[in-house]
């Protein structure tokens, strides 16, 4: 393969290939029907320029015709008058008429198969114009659903790397955030005023419980009473400091092993 054929099947591959991309069905539907109506307005042209040839060939073939009987006529009225050299030129006028009549008669018939033949052609195209209009919006319409639908999906695969997106997301998981912070603060001082409360609750049983040993001890000394003095109170002998100190010092020794 030469040099210059591959740089011409590349060159032409990438004219396509732009040519591909550039297109709009919308838009080349529209030429399409426009093409098709020029075709079709130069087809009716077609038509009527055979139908006016046919329409010419048949009054030529029938002029022929009726010369051709004029002349017979000729040839019998110079034969009745005695001129056979009349009628012979006569006869001889008649034929070339004749001849001219066949002939036209002949290019007519051809001439009306053709007129036919692009009748149906005008007729089949006409349909195939009216189907081509009709398709062309339903065309036309799925293409712009088809692109729309593109937008969507192409919008909808960028929503994860979208800036927007990803701000929004990132709002969202700090609102999260604060919710959370609220709700445990709110636990926090829900747990604070249980605690307090208990406090009080717990401050009650002390008091009372203090006020029962209260109760108990002073119920207590005032049953633990000095016996009746039946006699004199006897004569108490004063305590000496080095016995009291000898207890001092081994209530701190006892201390200091607990």
């Amino acid at each position: 393969m030469g040099f210059f054929d591959r740089i011409s099947r590349l060159l032409r591959a990438n004219l396509n290939d732009l040519v591909s991309k550039a297109e709009d069905p919308a838009k080349i539907l529209d030429q399409s029907v426009a093409d098709m109506q020029d075709d079709l307005v130069k087809l009716r042209q077609a038509v009527a320029t055979a139908i006016a040839s046919q329409k010419r060939i048949q009054n030529q073939a029938e002029q022929s015709e009726a010369q051709s009987k004029v002349w017979y006529e000729r040839a019998e009225l110079a034969l009745k008058k005695g001129e056979e050299d009349l009628a012979r030129e006569a006869l001889s006028r008649r034929k070339t008429y004749q001849d001219t009549a066949t002939a036209l008669n002949t290019q007519l018939q051809s001439q009306a198969g053709q007129v036919e033949t692009l009748k149906k052609s005008l007729v089949a195209l006409e349909g195939k114009i009216a189907e081509a209009k009709t398709k062309k919006d339903m065309l036309k319409a799925r293409s712009q659903a088809a692109k729309a639908q593109e937008q969507l999906q192409s919008a909808v695969g960028n929503l994860g790397t979208n800036s927007a997106m990803a701000a929004f997301e990132r709002m969202e998981e700090k609102v999260l955030e604060q919710e959370s912070r609220s709700q445990a603060a709110a636990e926090l001082a829900g747990a604070d005023l249980e605690s307090q409360f208990a406090a009080l609750q717990g401050g009650n049983d002390v008091d009372d419980e203090l006020a029962a040993l209260r109760n108990r001890l002073e119920g207590g000394a005032s049953a633990v009473g000095l016996p009746p003095a039946e006699g004199p109170m006897p004569q108490l002998e004063p305590v000496k400091v080095a016995e009291v100190d000898a207890d001092l010092e081994e209530l701190k020794r006892s201390i200091d092993k607990l």
